[in-house]
């Protein structure tokens, strides 16, 4: 079968690799849709965090099993399905205590080891999701927008709370429409008047800010002198994540959902003055996936504007140089085979 593989740092390759054998608890997934996150973007250029080379990319992942193990109940061969790449070992302290997401030996694919980037995946049947009701694409997006969950239900939000979410990329889309969705007051804040145009209508926000045009007056203006209760930072962008202690009202929340690769610093007398919490956010759960996938299928989250751009198999190679390129204007890219 075939795969496309990470070599080296700005290098993919086409090549043929064995077929997956089936396992005891397992099935073997047609992979017919393939995610592009900033992930596979920053693991492409050098820069993400617990990665090695050569790698197969891809964990936004959505397709059909074709194979599966015995005894298995709920599912069937020629379900459509979507994945959930975070590889638990089950027996950790984060795993018992139902913090899967963060488990002391997570393995996820496309990452720590191979992802979905090929025709034929194995998985523990326990991390796929039947997608009944759902196009493919939706399915694929489940992941991403279950990051925006996840960070969304780790602030414990309340209806009415005043919310900043910095970044207008993809994983902070889903942050601002499920903060939404929770009755929120969203405020959006990106350096790009043209992805905060799409902010607000692709989600519905309340209020935008150009990051670039005194943010913090203007955030003081939309919420009396308070700041906002909540702040998620999803730019995984170094001085983003530390200017945005500044932006968090007393006794309010930060969340980085964003990841970077680098050291954060902050003045701890303000940071004690205002009794700030600071939560990191990573990966999603089950009980996340749900909540997307409930909310695609009410209606509630238009996936055709969400993925902008797309590829086949074949040509995927080729394209994502330009997705690269902030010219493109890219949101979403999407792999279909």
């Amino acid at each position: 079968m075939r795969a496309i593989v990470c070599e080296q740092i700005e290098k993919f390759k086409l090549v043929e690799v064995q077929e997956p054998s089936l396992s005891a608890g397992e099935a073997i997934v047609r992979i017919k849709r393939i995610g592009i996150c900033g992930t596979d973007l920053h693991a492409y250029k050098g820069n993400q965090p617990f990665f090695s080379y050569p790698r197969v990319l891809g964990h936004e992942l959505a397709g059909y099993i074709e194979q599966i193990g015995e005894g298995v109940t709920g599912l069937q061969v020629g379900d459509q399905v979507s994945i959930v790449p975070y590889m638990h070992c089950g027996t950790c302290i984060a795993c018992r205590n139902g913090k899967t997401n963060c488990c002391t030996d997570m393995k996820v694919l496309g990452v720590h080891i191979d992802g979905g980037m090929r025709e034929l995946i194995s998985l523990p049947v326990s991390h796929l999701i039947k997608t009944d009701g759902l196009t493919l694409d939706q399915a694929a997006m489940l992941e991403p927008l279950s990051i925006g969950a996840h960070a969304v239900r780790r602030s414990e939000l309340r209806t009415g709370e005043n919310v900043l979410v910095i970044g207008g990329g993809p994983i902070g889309l889903g942050v601002m429409i499920l903060a939404r969705q929770r009755g929120a007051n969203v405020i959006a804040m990106d350096i790009n008047d043209e992805r905060l145009a799409f902010c607000r209508d692709w989600a519905g926000i309340d209020h935008t800010i150009n990051a670039l045009q005194q943010p913090k007056e203007q955030l003081a203006a939309l919420t009396n002198g308070e700041f906002p209760t909540v702040v998620f930072d999803a730019t995984g962008n170094a001085r983003s994540m530390t200017e945005s202690f500044g932006l968090v009202a007393h006794g309010g929340k930060l969340v980085y959902v964003g990841l970077v690769k680098a050291d954060i610093t902050f003045h701890d007398p303000d940071f004690h003055k205002r009794e700030l919490t600071l939560m990191s956010s990573r990966n999603a759960t089950m009980e996340d996936f749900d909540t997307v996938r409930a909310a695609m299928q009410d209606g509630l989250i238009d996936i055709e504007r969400y993925i902008t751009h797309g590829a086949s198999f074949e040509d995927m190679i080729e394209q994502f140089e330009t997705w690269l390129k902030p010219e493109s204007k890219v949101i979403k890219a999407i792999v279909r085979l």
